[in-house]
């Protein structure tokens, strides 16, 4: 049994849609209250309605991660709405595809400022706050994509992804001394509006790789950064944990059709 969350403070990066808002959320029902950030102005008043009967508060901050300034911004916001920030979801990311012969220097450095410098940029704002709180805790959006798997137009992505493992690795050692935990959920294949996007042919496809058949939910993730956020996790960190629905598994297609 899990102690309670209950009153403590989270910030989630690109917290109004996808992921980050199924995170939101599932922090939010274990009584977080938790500020989300995220660029859109309309995405965010939606998530934070929608959010409204949730036992934690949730309230929202325009911000773009990749500025500094503005993370220190959605710091503040915590710090002044909810006392202080005991947990940060690094999640805001982005996955534009591109085939390697293609790529420009600005395609590279978008999804690299995004996924990797904004969560350096958000954990570096929230370190003194997460110290005071004396059980810090910091999660991370990673992928199974970069890490541990490739995938043709995503040369660039996953790069961003395996950085933010390497970076956590170090980050975890630095801030062990204050209480800070850093651990990173790999995300398989969820179900969220950027993959609907996509088309439900290839949402098909990503669903006939998985061993039980089915897409992630966005609460999959929730879940798993929830449990990295709890007391119970404190003697945990620089680690990463793979939810995928056991897609990493099967060492060919043929391992499938053998099931």
């Amino acid at each position: 049994m899990f102690g309670s969350l209950q009153g403590r403070s989270a910030i989630v990066t690109g917290g109004s849609k996808g992921i980050g808002r199924g995170i939101a959320e599932v922090f939010a029902n274990a009584g977080v209250n938790v500020v989300v950030s995220g660029r859109n102005q309309a995405d965010i008043d939606s998530c934070v309605s929608a959010l409204a009967g949730a036992p934690g508060t949730v309230s929202g901050v325009a911000a773009d991660v990749t500025s500094p300034e503005d993370c220190a911004r959605v710091v503040a916001a915590a710090v002044e709405r909810n006392g202080g920030v005991d947990i940060v979801c690094a999640n805001a990311g982005i996955f534009p595809s591109g085939r390697l012969e293609d790529l420009t220097p600005d395609d590279i450095e978008q999804v690299l400022g995004v996924n990797f410098k904004g969560t350096v940029y958000i954990v570096q704002a929230a370190l003194s706050a997460l110290a005071a709180s004396g059980h810090g805790r910091v999660v991370i959006t990673s992928s199974i994509t970069g890490p541990v798997t490739g995938y043709p137009g995503w040369s660039h992505y996953g790069a961003s992804k395996a950085a933010q493992l390497g970076f956590l690795r170090t980050a975890a050692m630095e801030l062990a001394p204050k209480k800070i935990t850093v651990n990173a959920v790999l995300p398989g294949n969820i179900v969220t509006e950027g993959l609907v996007e996509m088309g439900q042919e290839y949402m098909d496809q990503m669903a006939a790789a998985v061993p039980a058949g089915t897409l992630g939910s966005v609460a999959d993730i929730g879940n798993a950064a929830l449990f990295f956020a709890t007391d119970e996790a404190a003697y945990i960190t620089g680690q990463s944990l793979v939810v995928d629905g056991g897609q990493i598994l099967p060492e060919s297609q043929a391992a499938i059709a053998d099931m």
